[in-house]
């Protein structure tokens, strides 16, 4: 299930372009003003790139995989209780992105992206990235940063205001020589303030590493995979980094940063500790199961031709993607036979069906999947839909009892109020299925959508009920200033 979340590109701003002194005050107080106005904008793209969603301001699409993220919150787990932190209060969400990356945005949100989860070869070097992005959580790094770049700003503002003091005394006195030396304060200011950010950057990626290796040896867990991981992105960056001047990188170079990981990892006693066969087999699957639904099924074909439990799983899902369902649903069947109580299988089973028309073939593989994991809302909500979506086996009553508990245990998954509107509509109930309407446009970020919704809800619906509630607290939401 893909849902897209959208960021606003950041306009980048150039540097101040070096302009000859004015000879009145005027002048000089609008150069200062523009100045002060670029170095804020300019500034805060670095603490976006830093503790935010996509450094370019690219928008990121988000995808929904029960299987993938049941894997990464058991990885995450005991890494956020060896932080101290409550495993319940912080989601992380799967970015479709094919690149290796991963990123926090505050105390309660982490992102990561499928490209990573491919990538990694084991599930240690995945669970060396959770606990790094872990360290930056549970350090407050990100409203250090924060602070960091109003420190940025005023060390720039200080500056330019001592070159536009010498300015000023230069136009007062008819000295060009002391105008001249004022403008070169007032310009290189941004530069200094800059550093001086980006220092503190440094600083923060350098605790959050150590950070990550104590959670790990908590936690009886090997480093090695981190440490893995920054060598592999040392060998792809060794050239452009040997001409880099490393004040102006937000994170130590490569070799430094390998060097301190490499020699606290080996201090551990679990340093060569090994993933168990069972977690690695989950891995793989997972990996195989990305690989299928997000890249070029001719390039997943040829590095899933095996006949593994991985591959196999892979095959499925590109015979499916390809338009192939009898031979996908046979594909399938093979990998119950091999593990008839993985929920997993039976998903893609009914996925399948679902997605291709035979929603009442679907029913009972989606059935069983909720049976073996019943508090996995997608697998439910997805229940839902093939209910509603049967042409022999309808049953409205039985959606929305599957859609309102798959809901219950997963409130964001915007679809699922899509579908409970349509089962309470073919029920007759206006009222509760403008109210599931109007929840689904709130999960999904409609807030002005969800409130014209919820008005006319609300006018439907009993004073004071549990529906007339949900509608009164939309309509009272306010949006947190950013």
């Amino acid at each position: 299930m893909f849902k897209d979340l959208g960021t606003k590109s950041l306009r980048k701003v150039p540097p101040i372009a070096e302009r000859k002194a004015h000879r009145s005050l005027a002048s000089v107080g609008h150069r200062l003003a523009c100045a002060l106005m670029t170095l804020l904008i300019s500034l805060q793209p670095l603490l976006l790139a830093t503790s935010s969603a996509d450094a370019q301001g690219r928008r990121v699409q988000l995808i929904r995989d029960a299987e993938t993220e049941e894997l990464i919150k058991d990885y995450a787990r005991p890494i956020f209780k060896a932080a101290g932190l409550k495993p319940s209060n912080i989601r992380i969400h799967l970015v479709k992105d094919n690149s290796f990356n991963a990123f926090v945005v505050d105390s309660k949100r982490m992102f990561i992206n499928t490209g990573t989860i491919i990538q990694a070869k084991t599930p240690n070097e995945i669970i060396g990235v959770l606990a790094h992005e872990t360290g930056h959580i549970a350090g407050g790094h990100l409203i250090r940063l924060r602070q960091a770049m109003k420190r940025a700003q005023t060390i720039a503002a200080i500056g330019m205001l001592a070159g536009a003091g010498a300015m000023a005394a230069g136009a007062a006195a008819g000295s060009g020589d002391a105008a001249r030396v004022g403008t070169a304060i007032a310009s290189s200011s941004p530069g200094i303030a800059q550093r001086t950010f980006l220092s503190y950057a440094r600083t923060e990626e350098t605790a959050a590493d150590r950070a990550a290796i104590r959670y790990l040896a908590k936690t009886g867990q090997s480093a090695r995979g981190m440490l893995e991981t920054f060598r592999r992105f040392a060998d792809q960056s060794l050239f452009s980094s040997q001409y880099v001047d490393p004040y102006i990188q937000s994170h130590p170079l490569p070799r430094q940063r390998i060097a301190q990981i490499e020699r606290l990892a080996k201090k551990s006693k679990y340093y060569s500790r090994k993933d168990s066969a069972s977690l690695q087999l989950r891995h793989d699957l997972v990996r195989a199961k990305l690989a299928a639904f997000t890249q070029d099924p001719k390039r997943v074909m040829r590095s899933f031709k095996g006949r593994d439990l991985p591959s196999l799983y892979a095959q499925a899902v590109v015979t499916y993607r390809l338009g192939n369902r009898n031979k996908a649903i046979r594909q399938v069947d093979q990998l119950i036979k091999a593990q008839p109580n993985n929920p997993y299988f039976w998903e893609l089973k009914g996925q399948i069906y679902l997605e291709t028309g035979m929603a009442d073939n679907a029913i009972a593989p989606l059935n069983k999947a909720v049976s073996l994991r019943p508090d996995v809302g997608i697998l439910r909500v997805m229940l839902g839909q093939a209910i509603l979506s049967s042409k022999n086996n309808r049953n409205y009553s039985a959606a929305v009892s599957h859609l309102q508990r798959g809901l219950q245990n997963d409130p964001d998954l915007a679809v699922g109020y899509r579908f409970l509107a349509q089962a309470y509509e073919n029920l007759g109930n206006r009222a509760k299925a403008e109210i599931a309407t109007a929840n689904g446009y709130f999960a999904s970020g409609d807030i002005s959508g969800a409130k014209a919704m919820a008005a006319r809800a609300k006018k439907k619906l009993k004073r004071g009920s549990p529906e007339w509630l949900q509608a009164d607290d939309i309509m009272s939401y306010k949006q947190p200033k950013l």
